[in-house]
């Protein structure tokens, strides 16, 4: 029999959400069933069902103090809703708010009040929930609350899964800290199931395979969930359009004119995102070619599968002692890994990590 995964998130907004429910959903699935997001239903040694939830931080009043079960659905979360999930007896404990609240987002957010309410201390919670990997799916911007979490990983010897753009994974310093500390961790910047930037990232690779010379490109993106409302400040978008950008461009041997990330928040699209590419290069006879595609999809479940098949990966690594990042599946499942390959190969090196072919 296996172990159980136990797991804590940070962020518990839409992402977790469409991630417990999903473990509730296919609990129950055979390993011969597909289950569609995730690579396979047992990943190496683990089902699906072997994660469990052990501990969770937020800092909305409107889930701390409650059954995690119950806060998933609180608002401002807006994540459609397709399955029940039973209590856990985890209770959403206040975590560091830090920069992880824009000024615009304290209300949205129902954040409390620092003067009332004072944040856990995130080691001691991972220690005595026991906590193997925390996933961090805080708002995209929270540069210093996502170092907060990853130092506490390390200080409680936790693997760590970054969901959102803020570098720790593929930052040489962090990285090696986890390698130091013999702790894995995987990221940054979740890439989705079938989302704008695999979608982009692989009109790029075949334009270019089948010789079509790329001269712009652009992807936009709109949505009405929280996700979108935070990034209508700017400031917070810095390391998020270049995350999205090198994902796209590193696919490409030459410089391209490209913009790429968040275009506006739609509050009536909830969670749903679409997102709008346009690309133009020049075939044989320096002809143009224009391809202009719009994709629509339910943004959170859309990451949710990738993010739980990387917490098997993690889960895994501990198994064999690996520490550091875990490249294979951070090239696979981020935007922004310490190595950028093409997604195929990507596929096919977590394969290999899963039969123990390569290390990481």
């Amino acid at each position: 029999m296996n172990r159980k995964i136990k797991i804590a998130i940070a962020g518990l907004g839409n992402c977790a959400s469409s991630i417990l429910q999903g473990i509730e959903f296919y609990k129950n699935a055979s390993d011969d069933v597909e289950i569609p997001g995730l690579m396979h239903t047992r990943f190496g040694p683990y089902h699906i069902s072997d994660i469990e939830i052990v501990a969770a931080f937020d800092v909305n009043t409107n889930k701390i103090g409650k059954d995690v079960a119950d806060a998933i659905f609180e608002k401002p979360n807006c994540a459609v809703k397709f399955s029940d999930v039973p209590k856990t007896g985890v209770i959403v404990q206040p975590g560091p708010i830090s920069d992880g609240v824009a000024l615009h987002m304290k209300e949205s957010f129902f954040c409390y009040d620092e003067n009332e309410l004072k944040p856990v201390d995130l080691v001691q919670v991972l220690k005595e929930t026991g906590t193997q990997i925390l996933v961090n799916f805080i708002p995209v911007g929270s540069d210093k609350a996502t170092s907060l979490y990853a130092q506490a990983c390390l200080d409680a010897g936790v693997a760590f899964a970054n969901g959102i753009p803020s570098f720790i994974v593929s930052d040489e310093t962090w990285g090696k800290k986890f390698e130091n500390a013999g702790i894995p961790c995987a990221g940054d910047d979740i890439k989705s199931q079938l989302g704008a930037t695999i979608l982009h990232r692989v009109l790029m690779q075949l334009m270019r395979d089948r010789g079509i010379h790329v001269k712009e490109t652009y992807q936009l993106n709109v949505g009405g969930n929280t996700d979108f409302e935070n990034m209508k400040q700017e400031g917070r978008l810095t390391t998020k359009r270049i995350s999205k950008t090198q994902a796209v461009t590193s696919v490409l041997p030459y410089d391209v004119p490209t913009r790429i990330g968040p275009s506006d928040y739609v509050p009536f699209l909830m969670d749903e995102k679409v997102c709008y590419l346009h690309a133009i290069g020049h075939n044989f006879g320096e002809q143009p070619v224009h391809v202009n595609l719009k994709l629509s999809v339910q943004d959170s479940p859309n990451s949710a599968g990738v993010m739980i098949d990387v917490i098997r990966a993690l889960a895994i690594a501990q198994d064999r002692k690996i520490s550091g990042p875990l490249l294979s599946m951070s090239a696979y499942a981020f935007k922004h890994p310490p190595v950028q390959v093409p997604d195929f190969e990507g596929k096919e090196r977590v394969e290999s990590y899963i039969r123990g072919e390569i290390e990481r």
